[in-house]
């Protein structure tokens, strides 16, 4: 059953979300300590594995450096982490774990941070888009473009260029450039500076090192693989069939997390190298929830008991690109009927069905 816009929100109005949550809002330093040791001491090994690799095979080190990337992933979540103060309880740890695994992961933490903040504060709302999301339109949007601006939007949702291309020139180049900062305070923008500073300092240092070019052939696949996988994350956590988006005035918050932030159920282990992000729609209610407790709170609360969204489906939901606004729900380029369309089924790729109990 797919559940309509109204009930949502009927049912969102409870607030026993926010009861739900509020157990989970501390983190456990001794935790955080523990989940560092195992992300970044395992990355680093992994990284001088990959270098004597070269030695023996390249194919070899680009096995090894999707391990790395992997690991490299489960950093970026304490660096999310952070951004969000739910790692440690003392802001200024947070920052400044913050910044260092921010730099490890090619991403300026304040500049990144204060685009994310935007993220959370507007996921869902058809009016503020454009800051930390996925460039979605709706169908008439895109229907009104010229030729060369749907080619563009077309090229920019291809599946290798969203999960292979854009992601290297985002983690690699775009994160390099101060004025892509969307805020304006200097701490934010200086912050790209000094990342940038330190990341040349490291090649500098391991050029003299081990290399130019065998550092390169190291750094570049490793931030590739989590990169890609990064994003790829991030986009099944928003954009699959029967997502969340209104315009500004209906737009919920509550609502915008329990339905336009994803359940992806994963195997355990892909599980623990993502940092339980799958259980995104908690995250969204509740971004100071620390991600190793994210799995309590949804297995402790039937309130969180959405249908899960699977490995199946999300690859499934490589095919939607645009919002149809009279339906409530993300399709292809074409709506069912159109000349040239695509076949899309009436049947949501990720009905959700929860139960939303005072």
């Amino acid at each position: 059953m797919t559940v309509t816009t109204n009930q949502r929100t009927t049912q969102t109005e409870k607030p026993a979300w926010q009861q739900a949550v509020r157990h989970y809002q501390h983190s456990d330093t001794w935790t955080s300590v523990w989940q560092i040791f195992n992300s970044v001491v395992p990355y680093f090994v992994l990284w001088y594995l990959a270098y004597r690799s070269l030695e023996v095979s390249y194919l070899l080190t680009l096995g090894i450096a999707l391990f790395a990337g992997l690991f490299g992933m489960r950093i970026f979540i304490i660096f999310h982490d952070c951004g969000h103060g739910s790692f440690f309880k003392s802001r200024r740890a947070n920052n400044i774990v913050g910044v260092i695994t921010g730099i490890i992961t090619f991403t300026p933490y304040y500049a990144w941070r204060q685009a994310h903040a935007v993220h959370h504060a507007t996921a869902g709302d058809l009016d503020r888009r454009g800051t930390g999301d996925i460039w979605t339109l709706t169908y008439d949007e895109y229907k009104t473009l010229s030729r060369w601006k749907q080619i563009s939007y077309r090229l920019y949702r291809n599946p290798f260029i969203i999960f292979v291309i854009g992601p290297v020139i985002d983690f690699v180049i775009l994160q390099r450039l101060p004025w892509v900062c969307a805020s304006d305070k200097p701490r934010d923008k200086n912050s790209v500076a000094w990342t940038n500073l330190a990341l040349l300092t490291i090649a500098i240092v391991m050029s003299l090192l081990i290399g130019w070019k065998e550092y390169l052939l190291v750094q570049i696949p490793i931030i590739a693989m989590a990169s890609s996988i990064g994003v790829w994350l991030f986009y099944v956590q928003h954009q699959y069939e029967n997502t969340y988006w209104e315009h500004h005035e209906d737009w919920d918050f509550a609502t915008a997390a329990l339905y336009g932030s994803s359940y992806f159920k994963l195997p355990k282990v892909l599980q623990w190298f993502s940092g339980n992000i799958g259980f995104h729609h908690i995250h969204h209610l509740s971004p100071r929830i620390p991600n190793y407790k994210l799995e309590n709170c949804h297995n402790e609360n039937e309130i969180f008991q959405v249908q899960p969204l699977t490995l199946r489906a999300s690859i499934q939901s490589m095919r939607i690109r645009v919002w149809d606004e009279d339906r409530h729900k993300m399709i292809g380029y074409y709506k069912p009927g159109e000349e040239h369309g695509e076949e899309h089924t009436e049947e949501a790729l990720y009905p959700l069905e929860p139960n939303l109990g005072a």
